[in-house]
């Protein structure tokens, strides 16, 4: 049987046609672009701050437009956090362009990039670049309430939690022990992240361990919350020899409050967490990252997201850098009158 079709039908198909492969066309050139934020454990600081930081650049193919109340991130990036063992594993992931972009402390940083300290005899590692200086996370030792661990030197003999392998945190306390006269023989070692110091500390498994991370750390305060915990501080004579052995770490507290328990202010070290790239990054996608950062949308979801989120203001953002910025990061600085 033979169909007819009249001219109006093969008109309307043809333009049917016609409308479906301009859409699609549209389509393919809105894929979305994907940017990975290497960050730490889910139970610390850098992972919520990363998920924050990456909804507030995104912004898919078919969203709304920033004018018309929706994202105001870059056209067509979806920027996404990914869990990792933290500062040390990140130079490494964006380093070698595993990763698009993460953070890590200015310490690890300047180390890796000059190959020095705990990097010395390495290849220096030259292809990142910093888009911004973000917060002061600081150095926590922590223990049960009962426990007779009142000061680092009573930390010998004991089975001690040390963050886990590839982080900030092992890195930076292995160097201040080994300035205040502590090696690994000193006391039982145990490279975990900050999940499985909470439950062996709970479990008996643990009499302390260290966590550096922006305040209030999510695992430590679910355990101040729960079983209970103390904060061990640091003396002035051990705060002066510590910051010798890391010159990008400042001395600092930890507020009474903080935590629950935590009665009296915790004499310790801080230092600046950076948010940084691989040089490779498109300098546009740089410009476009940096600016979605400090826009009026980003500052509402950092200060609703999370205690650490308020302290990510733009008159920081160069604070403790010394990498070089990403080309695309400076123009903005230079446009927002900063350089």
């Amino acid at each position: 049987m033979t169909i007819a079709l009249s001219r109006r039908t093969i008109l309307a198909g043809l333009l049917g046609t016609s409308a479906a492969m301009t859409l699609g066309s549209k389509l393919m050139a809105q894929s979305p672009s994907f940017f990975r934020i290497v960050s730490g454990g889910t139970g610390g600081t850098y992972y919520p701050i990363a998920g924050l930081i990456g909804n507030a650049i995104s912004n898919p193919p078919g969203s709304r437009s920033c004018e018309d109340g929706g994202s105001c991130g870059v056209p067509g990036l979806v920027a996404i956090a990914q869990s990792s063992n933290g500062g040390a594993a990140n130079v490494t992931a964006v380093g070698s362009g595993q990763a698009e972009g993460g953070f890590a402390p200015a310490d690890l940083l300047e180390w890796a990039n000059k190959a020095t300290g705990p990097y010395e005899g390495q290849t220096p590692v030259e292809t990142i670049r910093v888009i911004a200086n973000l917060f002061a996370e600081h150095l926590h030792l922590v223990t049960l309430p009962g426990s007779n661990i009142a000061s680092y030197a009573d930390l010998a003999g004991k089975r001690v939690g040390i963050g886990s392998a590839g982080s900030g945190t092992q890195v930076a306390v292995l160097e201040i022990l080994a300035k205040l006269g502590m090696t690994r023989a000193d006391f039982s070692a145990a490279e975990l992240n900050i999940s499985q110091s909470t439950e062996r500390l709970q479990d008996g498994a643990l009499d302390a361990f260290f966590y550096i991370a922006g305040v209030p750390a999510g695992g430590i305060a679910q355990l101040a919350a729960t079983a209970g915990m103390k904060l061990v501080g640091m003396s002035p004579d051990e705060q002066a020899a510590a910051l010798e052995v890391v010159p990008f770490y400042q001395a600092a507290e930890i507020a009474a409050g903080a935590y629950d328990g935590v009665e009296t202010p915790v004499t310790t070290l801080a230092v600046g967490t950076q948010f940084v790239v691989h040089a490779g990054l498109d300098e546009d996608l740089a410009y476009g990252i940096t600016k979605a950062l400090w826009s009026d949308q980003t500052r509402k979801l950092l200060d609703a997201g999370h205690a650490k989120g308020r302290e990510i203001v733009l008159e920081n953002a160069l604070n403790g850098i010394t990498l070089p910025l990403h080309p695309g990061a400076e123009k903005f600085y230079r446009e927002a009158g900063m350089l």
